[in-house]
């Protein structure tokens, strides 16, 4: 079943002002929003989330490194290739994004240890051990870094749903950006 992928004309009015803001940002309706749209609500809800996950006390890499190892975890076809070019504009090396994209080492054990946990997050629902926590506090987070960690999972789980059951078509500007999962998953 095609779910809607609306325009400024297609869109429910309370929507309108919402993809407007993305046009004037981007310089074009991203294929998420325009299937957003739809939700007014759910649209609004993960333009606050992608903002105050930006407001956390992560850096580029680190924020990049949250978002990458969740969507690469959840297999999102559209989300891969766009947090690859999203992170080419935040000016994170390709070395990092090739990392997270191929689930191979990264740089270094501080992101290495951010990715394990965010993945951990993922595959347990939330339910990490102490252990796992001791770990990550070892690399050099603290309790708001968990925090802020469920926060990124919160906004990526709501984008990369919806672009598995909406089926969303990965955005012309990041086609050459595809991705497919490698046969073996990260370890951790």
């Amino acid at each position: 079943m095609t779910f809607p992928s609306h325009d400024l004309d297609s869109a429910p009015e309370a929507s309108k002002p919402l993809l407007e803001t993305s046009l004037k940002t981007f310089g074009r309706l991203p294929g998420l929003h325009k299937v957003l749209a739809e939700s007014p609500q759910a649209y609004e809800g993960y333009q606050l989330l992608h903002k105050l996950f930006t407001e956390t006390n992560f850096d580029a890499e680190e924020l990049t490194v949250v978002w990458q190892s969740i969507n690469v975890e959840h297999a999102c076809h559209y989300c891969v290739p766009a947090h690859t070019g999203i992170a080419k504009m935040m000016k994170v090396s390709d070395e990092i994004s090739n990392a997270l994209r191929n689930e191979t080492p990264l740089p270094t054990a501080k992101l290495e240890a951010l990715r394990t946990f965010t993945v951990q997050m993922v595959r347990a629902r939330g339910n990490v051990s102490q252990e796992q926590m001791k770990t990550f506090f070892d690399a050099g987070f603290d309790h708001r870094a968990v925090l802020d960690v469920i926060l990124g999972l919160a906004q990526k789980t709501m984008s990369n749903y919806i672009n598995h059951v909406a089926e969303t078509p990965v955005d012309e500007v990041f086609q050459p950006l595809t991705w497919q999962r490698s046969e073996t998953p990260l370890k951790v």
